[in-house]
Parts: structure tokens; sequence; C-alpha cells
């Protein structure tokens, strides 16, 4: 079965299409912006973040602190239609506004002003064209339940037609997800249900009409790894994609739970990859067909070029270019102005080199987090948990202090309770690295903090005149 993701960390609702030989794919982001990160591909196994979709602050309401968390932007469909790149999307905070659907000439864009597909409420919408041009849109329908569709003028976003129900899935929880993917003859819908979590799957039904009605499989579930052993868990959420030589493959979401029963994930939902061979007329996955390798993640920023990369993210609105405004007191735990970036390893090891009064936290929204801070010449390991806040430990150290987190394996007797890591945070010292504090790494995960996404790392001005020279982060050094 998959065991390693494409793109790991907490990228989650994969939708992928295909321009020649160069592959494009699009993420969720939720509350974080810039939103919906888009990357690129050859062979469908190496990635590279060449941006993001909705990179331009006034496009993307987004809210910080526990009332944003896991908010913001919904599951993105990304096509390549008349020589145009599409992407349609939802943004949770603004429903009732309408779906938000733009377009670029290039994936790296400069993607156009969004128009608003209004009236049509639900989440997790799919844009697809007719062989007349018609132009459709298809979404999880929370008002009716399932997948309805509409026409659309993806230019204006009016909606032309009545919405239709299409199909409710095979009886599973949370039909969502929905892509028209045509084949020959055949219109198919692919469908996530039962809910993105342990009982998670995909599902397919097919019809000679975009518009229905809609066939299931007889295989249906065609994935999921509900009610197993393997290590690889939540499969669902899927997008095809048809190769350039005639064959076809799936990306998919999927978790990594670690530690003893019941096991948390810790990243998120990651994007995976499988194979497909058609019987029948119908989709067969191979989750064996590609070597995915372990992804080296590692990488160090100094913040010498005009803009940031890509990568970094921030809760809420965007920080402004490389100018790392002042943002919480010290005091509080609500993150604002924070820096991030996502974690994408199981084990891993992140350093700060930065002068003033700043922070290095790992998080998974302000009510759970880790942070090594630095105050003058006083660095301290703070711990939250719900609406617990406390400064665990306390040492002297110089005002230029180098500060450090780490996820290491868990260090327990064989039998006993594990969690998924163990996190450390301290700092860097002549003789190497100086913990102030462990936690267990299952009150910084999804089965304790809730929501959608996955950890990040953040960086945070505590004080004024703080500048950040340097940010090391480096996959699996945590480990050794």
């Amino acid at each position: 079965m998959t065991q390693n993701p494409i793109i790991p960390g907490y990228h989650p609702d994969p939708s992928i299409c295909r321009v020649g030989d160069d592959y494009y794919l699009a993420n969720s982001s939720f509350e974080y912006s810039p939103g919906v990160p888009l990357f690129h591909s050859r062979d469908l196994v190496s990635w590279t973040q060449i941006g993001n979709v909705l990179d331009r602050p006034e496009h993307l309401d987004v809210r910080t602190g526990l009332a944003g968390a896991s908010g913001g932007i919904y599951a993105p469909t990304l096509r390549h239609h008349d020589g145009r790149f599409w992407m349609i999307t939802t943004n949770i905070h603004e429903v009732g506004r309408g779906h938000i659907l733009t377009h670029a000439d290039g994936p790296s864009g400069p993607w156009s002003e969004p128009v608003y597909v209004a009236g049509l409420i639900g989440i997790d919408p799919d844009i697809a064209w007719d062989d007349d041009g018609t132009c459709f849109v298809t979404w999880s329908d929370v008002m009716r339940g399932g997948i309805s569709q509409a026409v659309v003028d993806p230019l204006t976003g009016e909606v032309l037609s009545e919405p239709r129900s299409l199909w409710a899935g095979t009886g599973g929880a949370h039909a969502e997800g929905p892509h028209l993917i045509r084949r020959g003859e055949w219109w198919y819908l692919l469908v996530a249900e039962g809910g993105t979590g342990p009982g998670h799957m995909v599902t397919i039904a097919r019809s000679s009409s975009i518009s229905g009605p809609f066939e299931p499989a007889p295989t249906n579930p065609i994935l999921t790894h509900r009610s197993t052993s393997a290590a690889v868990q939540s499969t669902g959420h899927s997008d095809l994609v048809e190769l350039a030589d005639g064959s076809w493959a799936l990306v998919f979401l999927a978790t990594r739970p670690r530690g003893t029963f019941p096991r948390w994930h810790t990243n998120g939902r990651e994007t995976f990859l499988a194979g497909v061979d058609w019987v029948d007329g119908w989709p067969v996955i191979d989750e064996a067909r590609y070597e995915v390798p372990v992804a080296d993640a590692s990488f160090v920023d100094e913040f010498d070029g005009e803009v940031l990369h890509p990568r970094w993210i921030s809760p809420g609105t965007s920080t402004d270019g490389l100018v790392l405004e002042r943002g919480r007191d010290a005091l509080a735990v609500s993150a604002e102005r924070l820096l991030a970036v996502r974690a994408e390893d199981e084990y891993w090891s992140a350093r700060l080199h930065a002068t003033g009064d700043v922070a290095l936290s790992v998080r998974m929204d302000d009510a759970h987090q880790l942070l090594i801070e630095r105050l003058g010449t006083e660095v301290r390991a703070r711990i939250v948990i719900g609406p617990l806040s406390d400064v665990v430990a306390r040492m002297d150290a110089p005002a230029d202090a180098v500060l450090e987190i780490r996820a290491t394996e868990f260090e327990a007797e064989r039998g006993a309770r594990r969690g998924p890591d163990l996190l450390r945070a301290g700092l860097v010292s002549a003789e190497g690295f100086v913990e102030l504090a462990t936690l267990d790494g299952r009150y910084l995960s999804t089965e304790v903090a809730g929501g959608f996404t996955g950890r990040v790392i953040g960086v945070e001005a505590l004080g004024v005149q703080v500048v950040v020279s340097r940010f090391e982060y480096e996959s699996g050094a945590a480990a050794e």
C-alpha cells in the first residue's frame, strides 16, 4: 500500500490537472494566507511549489484566533480548459457570498479578479465543460444533501440554471469533494464519503451525460483504508488525471497516525498518489504502482530576496512582505502576525536566528502550541493546551541565542503507552542543544486539537526592531 505522501505536511483535498507533460496540483489552505498552494511536477512523484492562487490579501477573507481556526478556504478544483487555468473553491467565512472562481493564462498567474458564484450554498465546488462549451459547477450541497449541479457563466459567476441533484453517494456520511472527469463516452463523478477521518472513502458513479443520471460502480468504495491496520489512514477526497501516455493516476488525501491506540496524526491530511487501471469501464486503484521516496523537505531561508518563498503562510491576514511587525504581547497566546511553514516530516528540527524579542513555536492553533520565547537575555519555554498556558522553564541566555524546536521519536519502554512523537524546545549553545521543555506530541495532534489543518512552525516578533536573519528546517534531523 501507499506509504509516503507526494506532498507531505498539511496539504489536503488535492485537485490535479495536466497540460502536455506538466502536472499541476492545488490544495486547501483553510485559515492561512496566501490561499490555495499550487504545485508543479513532470513525473507525479516529485513536486515543487510554484505559488499560491489566492495571493492578494483583498481576495482572501481569513481570520485569526480560535474562531478562525479551520475556517477559510475549503477544497479547490483546478482545471485547464480552452487555454486557461481555472480554480474554484469556497471560503467558509463568506459562504453566503458564493464560491470563488478565478482564472489565469499561466499557472504562476497573475490570477484574475475572483468572481462569486452565488446561491449554490455548500462546499467543494467542481468546474467542468461539456462538449458544447457549457460550464457546470458541481458541489456538495449542504441545503439538499448529496451532490448538486448548475450551469454557470465562468467569467461572471452568474448561475444560468436551477440547481439539480446528481447523486447522494452510496450511503456514507458527508458526500462531498465531487469531481467530474470525462473518459471516452462516460462522465465519471468522483466523490468522497464517510467523513474526512477513519471512515473516509472514495466512491464513483458514471453517466453518458454530464448531468446524469449517474450509476454507481459495483465495486464501491474504490479506495478506503477503514478498519485496516495500514500505516496510512483516512484515505479519500481524490481526483483523477490522465497521463500523456493514456494511463491514469489518482491523487488523494490521507493521514499518517502514530503511537499506541488510538494513534494520533500531527501533520494534517497529506497528498498521496496511486495508479489506476480501467476494468469493464470502472477504475481499479493500484496503490503499489508508484514508488514514492521519503521526501527531503529541508531548507534554509536567509530572507535575502525581494519576496517570501510561497511556503510561508500566516493565520489570518498575510504579513507585509519581508517585514515582520510586532505581534502578540509576550503574555498573550493568540497569534498576531505569525509567519509560519508547514511541518512536513514525522521527525524534524527548526532553528531561528534573529535579533530582538522573538518566539519560535510549533502549533495546531492558538490553544495547542509549544513555544520557545526570547525576551532580552531570558529564554523561556511555554506550553499552551486548551485554556492552560504556562511558562514551564526559564534560563538566562545571550540576546542573540538561537532558538530551536525538535520533533523526535517517542522514547518509551516496549509496551508502554506512546504518543506520536516528542516535541523538544530549547536553544543552541556552544555545547549543542540545551533543552528547556518536552511535550508529548499527542497534545499537538488533530485527535486532540480537532480541525482540518496540521502542525505549522511559526516565527513571531514579541517586540519592536526584530530582525529575522535565518530560518533552518531539517528533515529527520531530530531523529538522529
